[in-house]
């Protein structure tokens, strides 16, 4: 991943003013720490953070068109340069860039052609021809966005809110699978897939039509110039990736020089669930196997780097991010840049414990439209901030967009949990990979339960930061808390402390409102609590919330 900065309208243009934004962008450093890179046009300043994976040698940036009239800087990986190049013989590229084809779509076709990029990214782009100027994100948030406002009318994008947290006067998350255009003022909605108005869908189950979107979005993946690897956990989505990419890593480009034995890595308390199961998948897989361990004194004391990081004061992603934080360093210090990962799993397919409690098709499919548009402030945050925390770029095949139309066009009867017919969570993703004739993995791992990561690198984790919080956050703070937290008051003391943290490094009220809310149990929306009345009695993120559900499920509330 990269680190993107980019001011348009700045009222001081002095050379102050470009010590700032260079002081502002380094702060983004540890997002591209290969090199830096800025752009100033009279009022107008693009700079670049650059972690290289693709042409490493010539593809710094900001990136230009053939007369430099066109800036751009980029966020991301566009697995589908190669293509777009084909309809751009027209053009001369100046780099092996796969971002530069933004530069030379925008020429083409002006602000329509977002929608034709396959991929992962942020950007912006300056026309200086007319002095108007774009920014856009990917379809679901993969990669951060924010976008601020300056006392000065100044406009402000960055990949991280601490690049301009501080010189604006609001600030806000720039929404997934939209576009801000200067010329009209405003964002508007580029990605406009059929699933986006929850509608229930009525396509037939065909599980090898499924396998084959999968594999296709894990291939297309493959694409890089320099190490790599699968984070593993040993639960049914990072098997799949690590079963695929193994697979086909012999037919790809990264095979010619990185060799076909594929790179895992999983990190968790020693004994926990996931390092058991994923040392199994490992050697089913044949990969060269990464295992590290991490105590919870350890992830205690990286928490206030890890909010710093991650930007967020939301329980569940602290939790799932601090072993992912520590894991990420280790596998920086391997010499890998590039990770593929599972997220995105569990909200396309209901695969969170809670969805055994659907009532119907229609709340469990509108339950995922919910879930996946709301990816960009949970999962999508944690696995990117994580790993680019360190310079290491996740890249996650479950949310390529060719894979989500397919998944969600899927009538969710079929994704719905019947016990009666032996249909656990994921099942139709289970399903499509039980292969008897070439086994993607061992039937075992293929059908092993849900377990959230924060749950999966060891249950004595949670249990160990909420009692650390109890140690740090009183009875009466606690009883105080809608008072000096007045939006979204956190409920629990771990809420608390990580809000406390949060509050320090980011202190303005426009910082505080990019967090979402609500009660939630198991990852679930606030409306999905509505399902089981006991839940309103545990409300907990973590897997183990699901009463009757999890097999190491908390004790019922009394």
């Amino acid at each position: 991943m990269c680190g993107i900065l980019a001011v348009f309208g700045c009222v001081d243009c002095s050379q102050a003013k470009r010590a700032r934004i260079l002081e502002l962008s380094s702060r983004l450093r540890h997002r591209g720490p290969d090199w830096s890179g800025l752009h100033s046009e009279e009022d107008c300043y693009l700079a670049h953070q650059r972690l290289a994976i693709v042409d490493p040698a010539s593809g710094d940036q900001p990136l230009y068109n053939e007369d430099k009239s066109i800036i751009v800087t980029v966020n991301g990986e566009i697995y589908n340069h190669k293509e777009l190049r084909e309809q751009l013989k027209s053009h001369k590229f100046n780099t092996g860039s796969d971002c530069e084809v933004i530069a030379h779509l925008y020429e083409e076709h002006g602000e329509d052609f977002v929608h034709m990029l396959d991929g992962m990214f942020s950007f912006v782009l300056l026309d200086t021809r007319n002095k108007s100027y774009i920014a856009a994100r990917d379809a679901i948030g993969i990669t951060p966005l924010y976008i601020g406002w300056g006392l000065d009318g100044s406009v402000w994008f960055a990949s991280e809110m601490k690049a301009l947290s501080d010189d604006c006067e609001q600030f806000m998350s720039f929404l997934p699978g939209h576009i801000y255009s200067s010329k009209s003022g405003g964002l508007r909605r580029w990605y406009n897939p059929p699933w986006w108005s929850e509608l229930v869908p009525s396509t037939p189950y065909d599980p090898l039509v499924l396998r084959n979107a999968f594999e296709k979005a894990v291939i297309k993946r493959l694409m890089t110039d320099v190490p790599f690897g699968v984070l593993l956990s040993g639960g049914l989505d990072s098997s799949l990736v690590a079963a695929v990419a193994s697979r086909h890593l012999v037919d790809s480009e990264a095979y010619c020089q990185w060799g076909s034995q594929l790179h895992t890595f999983c990190i968790g308390l020693k004994g926990s669930p996931d390092l058991v199961a994923a040392r199994e998948v490992a050697d089913y897989l044949g990969t060269r196997h990464h295992e590290f361990y991490f105590t919870v004194q350890e992830g205690i004391d990286a928490l206030e780097e890890v909010i710093y990081h991650i930007e967020t004061y939301d329980v569940t992603t602290i939790r799932a991010s601090t072993p992912m934080f520590l894991m990420s360093r280790k596998i920086k210090s391997l010499g890998v840049k590039m990770v593929l990962s599972g997220e995105g799993s569990d909200e396309i397919f209901g695969g969170y414990l809670y969805f055994h409690k659907a009532p119907n098709k229609k709340e469990f499919h509108e339950e995922t439209c919910r879930k996946i548009k709301a990816l960009h402030l949970y999962d999508c945050l944690r696995a990117n901030k994580s790993t680019s925390a360190w310079g290491l770029e996740a890249r996650v095949p479950f949310l390529d967009k060719e894979f989500i139309n397919v998944a969600m066009s899927i009538d969710p009867k079929w994704k719905m949990i019947d016990r009666d017919n032996g249909r656990i969570e994921k099942w139709v993703l289970r399903n499509a990979f039980d292969d008897d004739e070439k086994p993607y993995l061992p039937k075992h791992i293929l059908y092993r339960q849900k377990e959230q990561f924060s749950d999966g690198v060891g249950y004595s984790w949670i249990d160990g930061l909420r009692d650390h919080a109890n140690k740090q956050v009183t009875d009466s703070m606690l009883a105080n808390a809608n008072f000096v937290y007045p939006e979204n008051t956190p409920a629990t003391k771990e809420a608390y402390y990580y809000r406390k943290i949060f509050e320090k490094f980011f202190p303005k009220n426009a910082a505080r409102l990019t967090v979402p809310g609500g009660p939630s149990v198991a990852c679930s929306t606030a409306k999905a609590v509505e399902w089981d009345a006991s839940w309103s009695k545990n409300l907990d993120p973590s897997g183990r919330a699901a009463l009757g559900v999890h097999a190491a499920a908390y004790e019922d509330a009394k």
